[in-house]
Formats: C-alpha cells, sequence, structure tokens
C-alpha cells in the first residue's frame, strides 16, 4: 500500500494521500467488470478509506472470489444512510451476479465512536446485510489472525485503537493532521518544517533539512517555504512531502532524525495511553503507508515502545487490513 492517507480533524486519518500514481492491488475483472461466480453465499469485507474501498469476498469454504480496490476519495462516513447507500452501490458492483451475501464485515475511515458504529450497522442491517461494523484501525488485530490486540496506523493521520476486558472500544490520537496525527505524513512535513525554520532563525547552519523541503515544495528559500506550507495545509500539500523528510535524515540530517524518532514517541504515546485505560492484549499490529514504506518511523516507535511497555510486541501487519473484515464477517456465521 503505498504512502498515506488523509484526515479531517479526528474523522480522518491514515490513508489518504500516497498511492496516486503508485497503483492498487486490484485483481483483474473479466471484461464484464464482474467476476464469473454467480449464485454463491459470500463471506465480505470491506475497508472504507480516504484513497481507496478495499473489497474482498470469500466462498463460505475460504476461496477467494473477490479482491479488489475502487477509489473512494468521497467516502465520508456521515451521515450513516448515506455511508451504508455508498457501500452497498460499491459491493453490488463487484460481486458476482446472482451472490448472496451471507455476512458483512466494515471497517471504515470515521467511525470514531461506539455509537457511530452502530448507526452505520443498523443502516445496513436495513440494505438487508448482517454485518459488523468498525473504525478502520479495528481491522488490524483480526487481520494479524489475533483475538486481541491494539491497532496503531501511520498514514496520512495516526491513531491507535484497543479495547479493555469489557469489550469496549478505546481510542487514542486520530485528531488530524492540523491539531496532531503525530507520525502521520502531513504531520511529520509539518514538524520538520517548523523545525528547520526555527533553526534558520536561530543563524544555525542547514543540516539539509531546509534544503530538502526547500526543493520538495519547489520555493527557492525559507520565507517560501513558510508560505507553501501555510498557505495550502491540507494533507495533499503536505503529505507527499514526508518523503523528503525522510530522505534528509538518511543523508545525515540530525534535526531530520529528531523529528522522526519524535513520531515514534507520540506515536508510543498513543499505545500508553490506551494500556493506561485498560486496553487488553500484549501484541501491538501497525500498518499504514508511513509506516510500510518508512523503516526509520517503525524503529523509532518500537524503541520507543519498548523503553514504556517492555511486554509488548510489535506485529507488523503482512497482509491487507480488509482481512481483518472478513475475519469479523466470518466470526458473524461461525
Amino acid at each position: 500500500m503505498p504512502l498515506l492517507v488523509a484526515a479531517t480533524q479526528r474523522e480522518a486519518r491514515h490513508e489518504r494521500h500516497f498511492d496516486r500514481g503508485l497503483g492498487c492491488p486490484c485483481a483483474a475483472l473479466p471484461p464484464s467488470g464482474r467476476p464469473v461466480v454467480t449464485g454463491a453465499e459470500l463471506i465480505v469485507g470491506l475497508d472504507a478509506g480516504g484513497t481507496k474501498l478495499g473489497v474482498r469476498a470469500e466462498a463460505l469454504d475460504g476461496s477467494r472470489v473477490v479482491d479488489v480496490a475502487l477509489p473512494a476519495e468521497e467516502w465520508s462516513a456521515s451521515p450513516a444512510g448515506d455511508a451504508a447507500r455508498w457501500l452497498h452501490a460499491r459491493i453490488r458492483r463487484v460481486l458476482p451476479e446472482g451472490s448472496t451475501v451471507a455476512a458483512l464485515g466494515v471497517g471504515a475511515q470515521g467511525l470514531d465512536t461506539e455509537e457511530h458504529a452502530r448507526e452505520l450497522q443498523e443502516e445496513l442491517g436495513g440494505l438487508g446485510y448482517r454485518a459488523a461494523v468498525v473504525n478502520d484501525a479495528q481491522l488490524l488485530v483480526p487481520a494479524a489472525g489475533l483475538q486481541s490486540g491494539i491497532g496503531v496506523i501511520a498514514g496520512t493521520g495516526s491513531i491507535a485503537v484497543g479495547s479493555d476486558a469489557s469489550g469496549r472500544t478505546l481510542f487514542a490520537g486520530g485528531w488530524g493532521w492540523v491539531l496532531g496525527d503525530e507520525g502521520g505524513a502531513p504531520a511529520i512535513v509539518r514538524e520538520a518544517t517548523v523545525a528547520a525554520l526555527r533553526a534558520d532563525d536561530e543563524g544555525a547552519p542547514d543540516d539539509g533539512l531546509l534544503s530538502a523541503l526547500v526543493r520538495a515544495f519547489g520555493v527557492d528559500a525559507a520565507p517560501a517555504l513558510a508560505r507553501a506550507v501555510n498557505d495550502d495545509p491540507t494533507p495533499e500539500n503536505w503529505g507527499p512531502r514526508a518523503v523528503a523528510v525522510f530522505a534528509a535524515a538518511d543523508a545525515g540530517s540530525v534535526l531530520a532524525v529528531g523529528v522522526i524518532e519524535s513520531a515514534g514517541q507520540n506515536l508510543a504515546a498513543l499505545v500508553d495511553r490506551l494500556v493506561a485505560r485498560g486496553a487488553a492484549g500484549s501484541d501491538v499490529v501497525v500498518a499504514g503507508s508511513v509506516f510500510v514504506h518508512q523503516p526509520r518511523l517503525l524503529a523509532a516507535f518500537t524503541r520507543a515502545l519498548d523503553a514504556t511497555r517492555p511486554g509488548l510486541a510489535v506485529v507488523p501487519l503482512t497482509d491487507a487490513p480488509v482481512a481483518g473484515a472478513v475475519e469479523l464477517a466470518r466470526r458473524l456465521v461461525a
């Protein structure tokens, strides 16, 4: 999965904008645009993010029938009725003609309360679906084949999600790139810009970070960099420049290394807050484009978590998060 995702304050986060031009893991469909298997009962999983809707469908015996990614820039979890109809239209678009959905699992960006998830579940029920509906970060633990644990996403935004012994869902982070989302790509660019401009104000020589950002934004000096960042404070503008920060760190910029280390520490702090509130499990499953594509961030996060919660194991997700949605759906018919 390519780099990034977006957020609209608490309603956005992880995977919104680094996949442009990098392709998607879409399964090939026949010329009709639909799979050729017909008349089957299917287990369906959906992963609805800011850029892509992952759709995976399996027969009851576990054989995979559909595994595609559809454009989802217009996805919104609110209002729930509109969201349910949006999902329904795309399910019918890709499933084999004549097939039925035995159970549906949905993980969606923007479902940041249990009440909101229940609303969408009820709306999907009104459309005939037996559904399990959660925040998209809650797909990570079941996608990893685990029964309990904490999921952490770092993409365009960042969020950590777990549950306590009673099953109550716990959230930390996910406040959007303007207010927080430390460890997400736009926030890394935000913090790197602050660090580089502050050093320039202090008269410190450029250690490579300022020049990397100036080049990334296509400007010629620090004042123009400040304008380029401030005048378009969007994940689309900030996020793609995160690669420049990591490149500067690789080239020896102490400031860039510090920004990345701080991002890892802030992500570990999200986990620490959840554990302090009673989050269960000994595994922390991580996913999201920045974690996936930037090993420096994963290493910084792992070091920070080892320092604060040495009993927790970091588990990078190796399958797509939509696998967790399929697993949640299977549990409905088990």
